[in-house]
């Protein structure tokens, strides 16, 4: 059993790297230089990484890519994924140049509104709970105006205030639920802030109207935002599908949207299905310095809004139009965060030539349903391994450590045969053996 501690936050970087490696690397000098070789050799800007989080130790780098050919709303993107896993970003680009000479993706922002939420008890008459609501609202917003008052001069800020009855789920409960307009902020700290002082202003006017039994459980925005929807969309004549991969367009019209009609009934398909649209929304929020697993958690539960899990994109097939889209909640934001402070993220904002929240949205959203349709492309012609194993292939070769010798031959040799973990590892034994 190791060693606890006290005060580790107080110790230095250098302080907690020596603590780790003794208590649990014996002293391995190569696990200490594993995490100095990441820091940045530019103190600045790795101080300005150290701050981001606590108990900084090192960095931890995913590669930065682009997809270029992205024509959305007939203006021509360079779409920045910070990503992982082999074959996304060529997938992504490869749809965008397929659906680039077919009219490219149309994209709108249906709504914006975020929502949060002041959680309480109350152990009274319900009438009275109302009347007392409907006496205080007007002084719960203008109460918090100190908080909204550069919100609202942007635009936005507190759209509305419900008081909601919840007793039915359970007992005793009942929401402050308010709604907000943040603009190019993703606004997790302006909504928060915001039902913090609701819950002041509540506790301190229920006391002043003599109105006893109110217990502020938690104040909180919610990740859920079916309110900040944005819809994608591609659409061609069927007989445009046609490519070399798709040389019976009509067959793979058919065979595509029955695709995505068993991901919309299956939920064990739909969660590998909307894991693939997640590949491609994931790596563009986190290259923006947005929250991926807030996107994550508010478009899942969207995807099981109707009572089952189902899939995030649909396909119809009419009058000989193929139309493929999606409809996804997504709160991002554009400015606060990371956008102003991590180098990459104001970088990859550059690079989307400095969008507005809501082109932000539009982007993300592309970027799900063009990886989903080069998925779902893949698995309903040549087959989803053809082309990810292909990609693998750089990584299992960096397992064996080939050198790039060793990585030119194999490489040449594997465009005429199969990819699989054992082909390489036989491949790479022969090659050596010689």
């Amino acid at each position: 059993m190791q060693n606890s501690i006290s005060g580790f936050s107080k110790l230095s970087k250098t302080e907690k790297i020596d603590w780790l490696i003794q208590s649990y690397f014996y002293n391995d000098e190569c696990a200490k230089s594993i995490l100095t070789q990441y820091w940045n050799s530019d103190k600045k800007l790795q101080k300005l990484h150290d701050e981001f989080i606590e108990n900084t130790i090192t960095n931890f780098y995913l590669p930065l890519g682009v997809a270029p050919n992205f024509l959305i709303n007939d203006h021509l993107y360079t779409i920045p994924m910070a990503i992982e896993e082999s074959s996304v970003i060529a997938a992504a680009s490869k749809a965008a140049k397929f659906w680039l000479n077919r009219g490219g993706f149309k994209a709108e922002v249906i709504s914006t509104v975020k929502i949060g939420q002041v959680h309480f008890t109350y152990t009274g008459d319900k009438n009275v709970l109302h009347s007392f609501f409907n006496a205080i609202k007007s002084k719960l917003i203008a109460d918090a105006s100190d908080i909204t008052k550069n919100m609202e001069r942007r635009g936005g800020g507190i759209l509305d205030i419900e008081l909601r009855d919840k007793t039915g789920d359970l007992e005793n409960y009942y929401q402050l639920h308010a709604t907000f307009e943040t603009l190019d902020a993703m606004g997790a700290n302006f909504i928060n802030s915001c039902l913090e002082q609701f819950a002041n202003t509540f506790k301190i006017e229920a006391q002043n109207h003599d109105v006893d039994g109110i217990d502020v459980i938690m104040s909180i925005l919610s990740n859920y935002v079916p309110e900040c929807l944005v819809k994608a969309e591609v659409r061609c004549k069927i007989e445009d599908l046609k490519d070399k991969d798709i040389p019976e367009p009509y067959i793979f019209a058919k065979k595509f949207k029955q695709a995505i009609t068993i991901a919309e009934i299956e939920p064990h398909r739909a969660v590998t299905h909307n894991k693939g649209v997640m590949n491609g929304i994931d790596a563009v929020v986190l290259a923006t310095g947005n929250d991926f697993r807030a996107v994550e958690a508010g478009v899942h539960a969207y995807a099981s809004k109707e009572g089952n899990y189902s899939s995030l994109t649909h396909c119809s097939i009419d009058n000989d139009e193929f139309c493929f889209w999606i409809e996804i909640p997504l709160a991002l934001g554009t400015v606060g965060g990371l956008t102003s402070l991590h180098p990459l993220v104001k970088f990859a904002l550059q690079l989307l030539q400095n969008p507005k929240a809501r082109d932000l949205m539009k982007i993300v959203a592309v970027a799900g349903l063009a990886q989903n349709f080069a998925a779902v492309k893949s698995l309903t012609t040549t087959g989803i391994q053809q082309g990810h194993m292909k990609m693998h292939l750089m990584n299992i070769l960096n397992q064996f450590d080939a050198d790039e010798t060793e990585k030119s031959e194999l490489i040449e040799y594997f465009k005429t045969t199969t990819v699989t973990h054992s082909a390489v590892v036989e491949a790479i034994t022969k090659l050596r053996s010689k």
